[in-house]
């Protein structure tokens, strides 16, 4: 086969252009840090990180979720904790009138001081977290008591608010404030667990207290004073029992939370891995490449062959 001066010009040109792109994309590794600019640089890689990328947006939505759902839980035990003052503060009161030793003034303070406890509880009752009521199942736009102590949303809507803080893991948020105010005026039964319909229906929390001033107010008889001290115990301990779910519910969450702060860390580990270059590595690969470029243009050089002004010179 007869080489010609083209052919070999022809191959010299090609090498050289070979060389170049690999000089180019090595210079553009150092420039970028990265492996692959665009997925045509290196499609698996490309697709690789895609997925981390995927993988990370979902973590970075179930962290958002379960700050929002810790706040919110927050919220809750901040109210449990408040409506336990309230009692606290009533069983103290009942006590004091219980024993009998109290003089007409001690009993209008006391009277006044029940009325603005009960009033207290039922602004609890409608707490917000970010414009939303938080003891009211799913009608979060709603309140959960009248001024009255009455409810004011449908006592069957126990649906519940749940966040989503992982794959296949969800948590309910939200406390149905029946669990909490109880339903109706019966001792026997105050209603935690009740499913009605009937939103008339008072607060068993805010009849205790209703039942309490009734009883200062000598409209009814005094032993009801002795027995407000039995139905303060009882919703205490629900408060107590609530308050307990709810703080299992925040433990789980600071775990959660942990679990994926390391997942980000490990993904975004993962994407380093996967793009980031080797600098020492690049800069040998780099170095090699030019001066096997310069040695092809060397070369080159000798092949072309001598024009008739390299003669004449």
């Amino acid at each position: 086969m007869r080489i010609t001066n083209n052919m070999l010009i022809s191959n010299t040109l090609f090498n050289l252009n070979e060389n170049l792109g690999r000089l180019e994309k090595l210079n553009q590794q150092m420039d970028t840090q990265k492996k692959f600019s665009v997925p045509s640089d290196d499609p698996i890689g490309a697709s690789k990180s895609l997925k981390f990328y995927t993988d990370l947006s979902k973590i970075e939505q179930y962290k958002r979720n379960v700050k929002d759902a810790t706040s919110w839980m927050t919220e809750t035990e901040s109210a449990l904790i408040e409506i336990g003052e309230v009692l606290d503060r009533a069983d103290k009161l009942a006590v004091q009138m219980a024993n009998g030793t109290y003089s007409e003034d001690d009993l209008k303070k006391t009277k006044e001081e029940v009325a603005q406890l009960k009033e207290h509880l039922v602004q609890i009752s409608n707490t917000t977290y970010a414009g939303r009521y938080i003891f009211s199942g799913y009608k979060t736009d709603k309140e959960l008591l009248g001024k009255d102590g009455k409810y004011k949303i449908d006592l069957s809507n126990t649906e519940v608010v749940e966040y989503n803080v992982g794959v296949s893991e969800d948590i309910k948020v939200n406390t149905v404030g029946m669990r909490v105010f109880g339903v109706g005026t019966d001792d026997d039964n105050p209603g935690y667990n009740a499913d009605s319909s009937d939103n008339t229906k008072e607060s068993y929390l805010i009849s205790v207290f209703d039942k309490f001033e009734k009883a200062l107010n000598g409209e009814v008889d005094k032993g009801e004073i002795d027995k407000t001290l039995g139905r303060i115990k009882t919703c205490m301990d629900q408060v107590l029992s609530v308050r307990a779910e709810v703080g299992a519910k925040i433990n789980r969450l600071n775990l959660t939370q942990k679990k994926l702060d390391s997942q980000v860390l490990s993904t975004k580990s993962l994407i380093s891995y996967n793009e980031d270059i080797d600098l020492a590595e690049v800069s040998i690969k780099l170095k090699t490449e030019e001066n096997v470029y310069r040695a092809s243009l060397a070369v080159g050089a000798r092949i072309i062959q001598p024009s008739l002004v390299d003669f004449l010179r």
